[in-house]
């Protein structure tokens, strides 16, 4: 919790209740009437709706300070940098589907002052996509970077048929000559450049690929409970 005196810790006993009682792993609580200026909830509505959208998470409130989880969530995520505004993220990509939030009061600050500014909004967004990418494409770099390979590769390799096929129009084919050279051409330029990008984006999935078998885990898949074990016994991470 903050120090500034926004957050009531009179709403910790039910957020305790909803991950004991309910089963929750993870409760996030939402500020759905703030006490804030205009130039920090506009900013934080869409940085909540981005962030919704990306995650596939319906919370509100993503950056709210009031949470409560589960111990086994806790022990089982890394947090580090300013990625602890994502921990909903982190703990879904973590197997921890059972998100849910409350709504909490709000009060008007009374110490200090505010820590927002641009600088912490574009480097939320660059966490997001940073956290995003290495959630969905860790083990699997492959799959992204190859993609983007395939589609630079193909693009140069349609520019340059297409600049091979005019040339030979040009000799053989055109009443006119032209005489201009194939590297004359702004389309050879971007061909090239296309392909090269291309081998560039495969090159580096393999790279990728190879360092994420390296640096595989006992932790990269996580197993709490094993079928047929009693219930109460737990399977050690």
């Amino acid at each position: 919790m903050d120090a500034d005196m926004q957050d009531s810790p009179d709403e910790i006993p039910e957020l305790y209740r909803m991950i004991t009682q309910d089963g929750y792993h993870l409760v996030s609580g939402w500020k759905k009437k703030r006490h804030d200026p205009l130039s920090k909830t506009i900013p934080s509505k869409f940085f909540n709706y981005v962030t919704r959208k990306l995650s596939g998470i319906p919370l509100h409130d993503f950056n709210c300070g009031l949470k409560a989880y589960q111990a086994t969530v806790t022990r089982n995520i890394t947090v580090y940098g300013e990625m602890h505004r994502y921990i909903p993220v982190i703990a879904k990509w973590a197997g921890f589907t059972k998100i849910s939030e409350k709504v909490v009061e709000h009060r008007e600050r009374k110490f200090g002052t505010t820590k927002f500014g641009l600088e912490r909004f574009i480097n939320g967004f660059l966490d997001l996509l940073s956290i995003t990418f290495v959630s969905r494409f860790r083990q699997k770099p492959m799959h992204f970077f190859g993609t983007l390979g395939t589609i630079s590769f193909l693009i140069g390799f349609v520019f340059t048929i297409k600049v091979i096929w005019d040339k030979m129009d040009a000799l053989y084919f055109s009443k006119i000559p032209i005489k201009r050279d194939i590297t004359d051409q702004p389309l050879f330029f971007l061909a090239l450049v296309a392909i090269v990008i291309g081998v560039q984006l495969f090159v580096t999935g393999f790279l990728a690929e190879m360092i994420s078998m390296q640096s595989f885990s006992k932790r990269d898949y996580l197993v709490i409970e094993k079928v047929g074990m009693d219930a109460t016994e737990k399977v050690p991470n």
